[in-house]
């Protein structure tokens, strides 16, 4: 039999910024449902299962919060779910929705979550951990020094400079001023980020995340439910993803599909994604991309692992401008993770703000005919990756075996 094609018809999102002390958890996530249904045109009698996104909840000093938050969200009666995978959690739980409703167990889904990263006064030193107790969390290999090492050897392959990855900051800030939720915005030029303080080489403070405390939350349902309720939905016509192992001396060999400096393992995920939504071209069939970036190091391998440019060539396309808005596929048009860090909810945004896009609801953000907009997500040790495809039609719908 076929599938049902899944197509989302509202999105919603609270503003995000350092503190939320206005609102509890579970009141966040709440607020992020009335938007979402509010956008969907829905009544939350109409959700028939809930996902939540929520990553570590140590955070907030508060274990399992989504048992908090099951009657705020009306999943009381209803099928729930909670996904973490870290960073990745976001993209996860879309994904996972989407499956609920792909194999004909439900026909309308809800995925919501909420953050409060600065509930703890050292987030890194919750996220350090992760790693193994004994030969690793003494050398405070946190995700800053774990990721600078990635950006090391990206440098030292490609021969890419701070002032391009700084370029990357700028980018994101300019376009974040158009983005009403986002938390950091404005204009800064790449002196500004070489100027800010050296935090692990080679990043500065302006080229990592900041920590961000908001909600998120989207309706996914049929394409026979959405034609009553949305005259342009996004479809989901892609989603895929792939891990690897936690330990990052395993992926610094010379093995292409495993180099930690290029985010490889994305390639294999990117393939089977634009296999299931009929991309053979991502730079001329991909308008928009917003893509998981808590660094400034970040864009350049995903982008080429995404299939839009080869190997080294990113730096000198982002210098070009062709990842801005106008440009030849804009990157971020939000602003992305870099001005934006949520982290249980990061890669529900980045899905969001795609699904938006094709939706022709992003206001001052939007980019011109969007057909097709790409979400990445990734998580862990960079270590789990979901990248997940909204086209403005959907792509027929396989057979389930």
């Amino acid at each position: 039999m076929k599938r049902p094609n899944v197509a989302v018809v509202g999105v919603g999102q609270t503003d995000f910024r350092s503190r939320r002390d206005d609102k509890t958890y579970p009141e966040l996530a709440q607020d992020a449902v009335l938007l979402a249904l509010k956008d969907a045109g829905m009544l939350p009698e109409q959700i028939d299962a809930i996902v939540f996104s929520m990553a570590p909840t140590e955070f907030m000093g508060v274990h399992d919060c989504e048992k908090w938050s099951v009657d705020y969200t009306w999943a009381r009666g209803k099928p729930f779910m909670r996904v973490h995978t870290g960073g990745a959690t976001g993209g996860s739980a879309v994904q996972a929705a989407y499956a609920h409703i792909a194999s004909g167990q439900y026909r309308t889904v809800l995925v919501v979550g909420a953050d409060r990263i600065t509930e703890t006064p050292d987030a890194q030193q919750i996220l350090n951990l992760i790693w193994d107790p004994f030969y690793e969390q003494d050398f405070a290999l946190n995700t800053v020094t774990m990721t600078a090492l990635a950006a090391q050897r990206y440098m030292y392959k490609y021969k890419t400079t701070e002032e391009q990855f700084a370029r990357v900051v700028v980018r994101a800030r300019r376009n974040a001023l158009n983005n009403p939720s986002a938390h950091l915005k404005g204009k800064i030029e790449v002196s500004d980020v070489m100027a800010s303080p050296r935090i692990s080489w080679p990043y500065k403070l302006f080229d990592i995340c900041p920590r961000s405390a908001g909600a998120a939350a989207m309706v996914l349902t049929t394409q026979d439910v959405a034609k009553d309720y949305c005259a342009r939905p996004a479809f989901l016509t892609g989603a895929s993803g792939v891990s690897n192992t936690v330990f990052m001396g395993d992926r610094m060999g010379s093995s292409a599909d495993m180099d930690i400096a290029d985010q490889a393992e994305l390639v294999k995920a990117a393939n089977e994604c634009y296999r299931q939504a009929g991309i053979t071209n991502p730079m001329s069939q991909i308008q928009v991309t917003e893509i998981y970036d808590p660094f400034s190091s970040f864009q350049f391998p995903q982008l080429e692992s995404l299939g839009f440019c080869d190997r080294g060539h990113a730096q000198d396309l982002s210098d070009e401008g062709a990842f801005d808005m106008g440009g030849a596929v804009a990157v971020n048009p939000s602003g992305g993770t870099l001005c934006t860090n949520p982290i249980g909810v990061t890669g529900l945004v980045r899905a969001a703000e795609a699904a938006r896009q094709v939706m022709g609801r992003s206001e001052k953000m939007q980019v011109k005919n969007v057909h097709n907009a790409l979400a990445t997500a990734i998580g862990g040790s960079t270590q789990f990756f979901t990248v997940t495809m909204f086209s403005d039609e959907p792509r027929g719908g396989a057979t389930i075996l």
